[in-house]
C-alpha cells in the first residue's frame, strides 16, 4: 500500500514534475486522491509546480489520455464524434499488458516489443505499469499523416485497436510456446498462475498449433480512457510506473520501481526526439490489412437481415450482456444503444416499447446521452429493418465491459440466440 508521505516526497523531485508535466502536455489529466477517488475531470498539468501543489493536497498517482487535444478543458460528457474529432489534434499508440502472472506479462510485453521492432518502428517506449503489466508506447509522431484516406488524428480508436488485435494475432503461437518453456510444459502450474480453471482458457490450439489465450487489452483504446502515468505511484503495490530499457523488459525486477531505488530518470515514455515521419506507415497498412479469421467468421452474420418476432420476449429471457447494458453502463453508451437496439428488435419488441425501454436505459446511465441524440437514433431505426447486433465473439461487449458470461452463454453466437433459446416453449 502506498503511503503519503512516501508519495509525496517522491512528487518533489524537480526531475519527475518535469517528467509527469512533459507527458501531460496537450493531454487530458485526471488525479487520484487515494480511496477518494478522482478529482475534477477534465483537468490539465500547465505548470512543474502543478505536479507540487497537487501532491500537497493528497493526490496518490497522476492520470492522462492516449489522445491529445487542442484544449483539453472543452472536454465534456456526451460528446459527440465530431466535436471530439475537432478538438483532437493527435493520439499516441498505448498497448496495455497485464495478465495475471507477472512473468507471463513479461513475455507478451517482449513479444510486442519485437514484433514492433520486427516492422521497422524505432521509437518504442515500455514502462511498468505499477502492478502486473507493462505499457507500450509509440508516440504521434512516427504516424503518417494519412491513413487508410483520411487525417490519421481522426482515426481513433480504431487504428490502435485494429494494431492491438493484428499484434495478438502475431505473437499468441510464440507466446504459448514462451510460457511452456517457462514452465518446462507444466500446464497445471500455468493455469494456476493465471487462476484459470480449464486449461482452454489459457491455452488453446488451431491449424498452426498451441497459442496463448492472453489477449491485449483493448479496454484501454476507447476515447477519453485514462492510463497511468509515467512517474506516478499505483497506490495498491506502492509502486512507481517507471519507464525503462524496451530491450530489457525481460530482466525487469519490481524492486526497481521501488521509489527510494529509482536515483535517476534514465528513460523516458512516448519520447517523440525518437521518432521518424511516417516509420509507422507500412506497419499500420499492414494491421488494416490483416483479417484474423474469427472475423471473417462473424462477417457473414454481423449484418444480416433477419426475421423480427411477432411477440416481444421479456427482459427475464435477456442474456446477461444486455441486462448490463440495460442497468446503465458509463462507456460506450452510443455503441451500446445501437447493439440494444438491434437486439430488441430481433426479439420482437416494437418501436414504442424500443423507446419506452431506451429513455428508462437512459436515464440510469451515470452520464446520459442527449436527449437530440436519443431521439435522433430512434427515429432513423423506426424504418430500419430487425439486424443482428454484435456476435458474441467479438470483442464489443468487454470492451464495454458488459460481457459476464453463464453456462448458455458458451453454447450460441449471439445475444438473439440466447434469448429465443431461453425463452419458454410456445404450447
Amino acid at each position: 500500500m502506498l503511503d503519503r508521505s512516501t508519495a509525496l516526497s517522491f512528487y518533489k523531485r524537480g526531475d519527475v514534475q518535469d517528467a509527469i508535466l512533459t507527458l501531460a502536455k496537450d493531454r487530458e489529466v485526471a488525479v487520484r486522491y487515494g480511496d477518494k477517488g478522482f478529482g475534477k475531470r477534465p483537468d490539465i498539468l500547465k505548470y512543474r509546480r502543478d505536479v507540487l501543489e497537487i501532491a500537497l493536497a493528497g493526490a496518490t498517482s497522476f492520470h492522462i489520455s492516449e489522445e491529445r487535444w487542442k484544449n483539453p478543458l472543452l472536454l465534456k460528457p456526451g460528446m459527440q464524434r465530431k466535436e471530439q474529432d475537432d478538438l483532437r489534434i493527435g493520439w499516441d499508440l498505448v498497448i496495455d499488458i497485464d495478465c495475471p502472472c507477472f512473468e507471463y506479462s513479461k513475455d507478451t510485453a517482449f513479444l510486442v516489443i519485437e514484433w514492433l521492432k520486427h516492422s521497422n518502428i524505432c521509437s518504442i517506449s515500455c514502462k511498468f505499469s505499477g502492478n502486473k503489466g507493462f505499457h507500450i508506447g509509440v508516440p504521434f509522431e512516427a504516424f503518417p499523416s494519412k491513413l487508410i484516406g483520411e487525417d490519421t488524428r481522426l482515426t481513433f480508436p480504431e487504428t490502435p485497436q485494429r494494431v492491438a488485435m493484428y499484434i495478438h494475432e502475431k505473437i499468441k503461437h510464440h507466446l504459448a510456446d514462451l510460457i511452456l518453456k517457462r514452465e518446462n510444459g507444466d500446464i497445471q502450474k500455468i493455469m494456476e498462475k493465471v487462476h484459470a480453471k480449464k486449461q482452454e482458457d489459457i491455452l488453446q490450439s488451431d491449424e498452426k498449433g498451441t497459442y496463448a489465450n492472453v489477449e491485449i487489452d483493448t479496454v484501454l483504446i476507447s476515447s477519453r480512457h485514462l492510463y497511468r502515468s509515467a512517474l506516478s505511484f499505483h497506490e495498491k503495490s506502492g509502486l512507481v510506473s517507471l519507464p525503462i530499457d524496451p530491450n530489457g523488459v525481460l530482466s525487469f525486477d519490481k524492486t526497481q520501481a521501488q521509489p527510494e531505488n529509482i536515483k535517476t530518470l534514465t528513460h523516458r515514455f512516448l519520447d517523440p526526439t525518437n521518432a521518424e515521419t511516417s516509420e509507422c506507415l507500412i506497419f499500420f497498412n499492414q494491421a488494416f490489412d490483416f483479417k484474423p479469421k474469427k472475423e471473417e467468421e462473424e462477417k457473414s452474420v454481423k449484418y444480416k437481415d433477419i426475421e423480427a418476432l411477432e411477440e416481444a420476449i421479456p427482459e427475464e429471457f435477456f442474456p446477461p450482456c444486455m441486462k448490463n447494458i440495460l442497468n446503465g453502463i458509463r462507456d460506450g453508451k452510443k455503441r451500446a444503444m445501437f447493439a440494444l437496439t438491434n437486439f430488441l428488435k430481433c426479439v420482437g419488441w416494437d418501436s414504442e416499447g424500443i423507446e419506452d425501454l431506451l429513455k428508462k436505459w437512459n436515464e440510469k446511465n451515470p452520464e446520459r446521452l442527449r436527449e437530440n441524440i436519443l431521439i435522433g437514433h430512434l427515429r432513423h431505426h423506426k424504418i430500419k429493418k430487425a439486424m443482428l447486433p454484435q456476435n458474441c465473439i467479438n470483442s464489443f461487449y468487454k470492451d464495454i465491459k458488459v460481457c459476464t458470461p453463464d453456462n448458455l452463454c458458451r453454447k450460441i453466437k449471439n445475444p438473439v440466440q440466447y434469448t429465443k433459446r431461453k425463452r419458454p416453449k410456445q404450447s
